[in-house]
């Protein structure tokens, strides 16, 4: 999905940003990447544009027009907004998206709701950590060059007008946003709602902290590695990340505020508050709480309210069950679970019959590898109750599920798994396909935008003037009929409003396969964790590999 992110900057040198645009830099340090000669290097491949001025212009008339109104020349005023727009990863190969296409995109979008304003909109086409996703950079003088007409957005008579800054406002930027939506939607670009809250806030302080943080402990691991000493954790954990899995954690096993409360104070150390009606977290390296507003919407009242009122009412029914279970005899039981695993597996095929509902059961801690239990005795203590927890809730899915041998469990999981397995090969195949008609999607409607100038081409009589005029568009046709020229078979190619059907589908057909691919995953996942207890309560050594999210493993 596309993401819109805004960065206002003081600086005075506006020929730093166009050398980062221009120029290849680090992107944990942000200084340039200096050749053998100590020299700037080009980026591999990007575009550039300048709206009202010149780009590589841009510092020199941008400090002419402050001089001329005399603006921006104090050192507190902010001298240039920074506007990024970073397209999904998946666009380039399930919608056909290029650096030319992102470039127009960029120009259109800056022209649409930056008028009047000299800027320069840079298209790099790789992202940061090597997502590969493409992002366009839009980055205007705070100062306006030129009247404009006053457009809808504008909250002030003097926003459309040369001399006047740019101003943001809360409305401006929901526009901002609405108005990147509808460019995606237009564009069948993968886009989310930009207007809703996040379930999980990250914030940009937080997304380097997360870097770097990781960068340090990588090379901290790197140096015990080489003095012979095993590394405890791998992954770098900041202290909202530490926040956030401690709350689900709780969330999840709790039935009350109160039970909620003491669990993230006795399990994870965390001050759990409530004042006017906000929850907030005091992480126990902090003396400051934070707020469940900015840790995201899964950490505010009402969603934690609701999972743990839907947690005990699943308790309090699932109990009910077992009592009315414990009436009916055994053989009844075994009898029922037979003919239930016979539907299930004739159903293996489709869709499972029954919603599966995950009944939170944790994996057994390792004591005897546990560094932690092993200095504190307190925590060693605490940690033989959660396993004698998880024993018995394990026990209980035994019992409940009728398994009557390690073997019976360890057979589920190996059906289970190819379940999962096959499941997921079949989401993969719609997606394939998926993309498949997204390209032709894409084609074919820039095959039948440029059509007519192409059909102006053949008749033009000096076919070399025309084709200078009107490359870019001669180039997008061309490329489309190639593409479709190839794609085609004897019956010809689909027409558009066949693809756009099909793609509809194949949507439906995909969210279908995603949901029994979860189903599958997560009930592998719950057997993993019962065989992977019930070896530890034997004294056995469990060779299958656990999921990384079941060991309850806590980073730095």
């Amino acid at each position: 999905m596309a993401i819109l992110k805004h960065i206002a900057s003081k600086n005075a040198d506006y020929g730093e940003t166009q050398r980062y645009l221009i120029f290849r830099h680090d992107e944990y340090t942000g200084k340039p990447i200096l050749d053998e000669n100590g020299k700037m290097q080009l980026r591999e491949e990007y575009y550039l544009d300048g709206v009202e001025c010149d780009p590589f212009s841009f510092d020199m008339e941008c400090k002419e027009l402050n001089a001329c109104f005399h603006k921006n020349q104090k050192y507190n005023e902010i001298k240039s907004h920074h506007y990024i727009i970073s397209f999904d990863p998946k666009d380039r190969e399930e919608s056909g998206l290029t650096g030319e296409m992102a470039q127009r995109l960029g120009l259109e979008y800056c022209k649409k709701n930056f008028p009047g304003h000299q800027a320069l909109v840079c298209t790099h086409m790789d992202g940061h950590n090597g997502s590969g996703n493409i992002h366009v950079h839009i980055v205007i003088n705070s100062l306006r060059k030129n009247d404009v007409e006053q457009q809808e957005f504008m909250e002030r008579a003097c926003d459309s007008r040369a001399g006047n800054k740019h101003h943001l406002t809360n409305n401006y930027l929901v526009y901002l946003k609405q108005s990147l939506m509808d460019l995606c939607l237009r564009e069948n670009l993968h886009q989310v709602d930009l207007l809703t809250k996040a379930e999980r806030k990250v914030t940009e302080q937080e997304y380097h902290a997360k870097r770097s943080g990781q960068k340090k402990l990588e090379e901290r691991n790197r140096q015990m590695i080489s003095e012979g000493i095993t590394p405890r954790t791998t992954v770098f954990q900041t202290q909202k990340e530490y926040l956030r899995a401690s709350i689900e954690e709780a969330a999840a096993s709790a039935h009350d505020l109160k039970e909620f409360e003491k669990i993230l104070f006795e399990k994870f150390n965390v001050t759990f508050k409530i004042s006017r009606g906000r929850f907030s977290y005091l992480h126990p390296d902090r003396e400051k709480p934070v707020t469940g507003r900015s840790l995201g919407t899964h950490y505010e009242k009402d969603y934690l309210i609701g999972v743990i009122e839907n947690h005990h009412y699943f308790e309090t029914a699932k109990s009910k069950n077992t009592e009315q279970k414990e009436t009916v005899p055994k053989e009844n039981i075994r009898n029922r679970e037979h003919s239930a695993h016979q539907q299930e597996s004739t159903a293996s095929a489709d869709t499972p019959a029954a919603p599966f509902e995950k009944s939170g059961l944790r994996l057994v801690t390792d004591l005897q590898h546990c560094l932690k239990a092993q200095q504190s005795r307190a925590y060693a203590g605490k940690v033989k109750l959660t396993n004698l927890q998880a024993m018995a809730k394990t026990l209980a899915y035994i019992q409940e599920h009728g398994y009557d041998t390690v073997e019976d469990v360890e057979k589920k999981f190996s059906e289970v798994k190819e379940l999962a397995s096959s499941s997921r090969k079949e989401l993969k195949a719609v997606e394939g396909r998926l993309r498949q008609v997204n390209e032709q999607i894409h084609y074919t409607g820039q095959y039948l935008v440029y059509r007519r100038t192409y059909a102006r081409f053949r008749k033009a009589g000096n076919k070399e003037n025309f084709r200078q005029a009107h490359s870019a568009e001669l180039s997008l046709y061309e490329a489309a009929e190639k593409f479709l020229k190839e794609k085609s078979s004897a019956g010809g190619l689909p027409s558009l409003q066949t693809l756009k059907d099909e793609k509809e589908k194949l949507l439906v057909q995909k969210k279908e396969a995603q949901e029994k691919y979860d189903y599958y995953r997560d009930y592998q996942k719950e057997l993993d964790t019962v065989c992977a207890n019930i070896h530890a309560a034997l004294g056995q050594v469990n060779s299958r590999p656990v999921h990384k999210h079941e060991r309850g493993e806590r980073g730095m």
